[in-house]
């Protein structure tokens, strides 16, 4: 609920754009980066910039190349992002900040339990893997989510919209054993109902259906969680189509949307 004392809380203060990362959270991110460099040419931009730039373009839905002059170059900003894309940087860091602000709220740092679900999305004429989910009518892209309890993202994938939520779910929590090794419980909509995700792994799933006599839309216990999680990465423009030619990229925002999330959170709280 919006009162004085929470929009005060939530107010950005930052002298440009409201994606760029306050003192607080700058200090929750940076040990996850590397400012040294033993070799090559000094670097003219500081990470902090290169990282204001892509939540530029993730909150704004802008393509590199419309960058604001006053961030680094989109050239710059692209090479780094696609660097810490291909060596997995957003989701280490992401693994990272789940665990600082899971100790934050006195829970433990490595979940038991977890919610997960899919959303698709459509594509635009970039091009790259995608399919036509007939469910929901959607030709494009599928997004695969693991949340905890409180909704933090753990593990995120995209894939082409017609996998089958049963093999994107059963590729999901196999990927989720060497982070999330201490995860026992994961609840599901009837979509992950059958063997094939039941034996994936050694997680017991608890299929959360609804009530026999329910008419229209209602919000479902569990699931509701992981509903939420999309609604709060989807403020993103970046995400409100999938964008991107390789799902590589499109994978690597969704970290990141994930990252804007849990740093703030870690920010306000410092």
């Amino acid at each position: 609920m919006w009162t004085p004392t929470t929009r005060k809380q939530h107010k950005r203060t930052t002298a440009r754009y409201e994606t760029d990362l306050t003192d607080e959270e700058w200090e929750a991110i940076a040990p996850q980066f590397s400012e040294g460099q033993k070799r090559g040419r000094p670097r003219s931009w500081p990470v902090r910039e290169i990282v204001n730039g892509i939540f530029y373009a993730l909150r704004a839905g802008c393509s590199w190349r419309l960058l604001p002059r006053d961030l680094p170059p989109w050239q710059t900003v692209y090479r780094w992002f696609a660097a810490w894309r291909d060596e997995l940087r957003f989701e280490m860091i992401n693994h990272a900040l789940v665990m600082a602000d899971r100790e934050r709220v006195g829970r433990e740092a490595s979940p038991t339990g977890a919610i997960i679900d899919s959303q698709s999305v459509k594509t635009t004429e970039a091009g790259g893997p995608r399919g036509y989910d007939a469910g929901k009518k959607i030709k494009g892209r599928k997004r695969h989510a693991l949340v905890d309890a409180d909704g933090r993202g753990l593990i995120m994938q995209a894939h082409p919209a017609n996998i089958q939520d049963r093999d994107g779910g059963s590729a999901l929590l196999k990927a989720s054993r060497p982070l999330l090794p201490f995860i026992a419980k994961v609840f599901a909509d009837s979509g992950y109902a059958g063997e094939k995700v039941a034996k994936a792994t050694s997680i017991a799933i608890e299929i959360v259906r609804a009530k026999p006599d329910q008419i229209g839309f209602a919000v479902q216990p569990r699931r509701w969680v992981v509903e939420r999680f999309f609604a709060w990465i989807n403020r993103n423009r970046r995400l409100a189509k999938d964008f991107e030619a390789t799902i590589a990229s499109a994978q690597a925002f969704i970290y990141a949307a994930s990252i804007m999330l849990l740093v703030r959170r870690l920010g306000r709280a410092a």
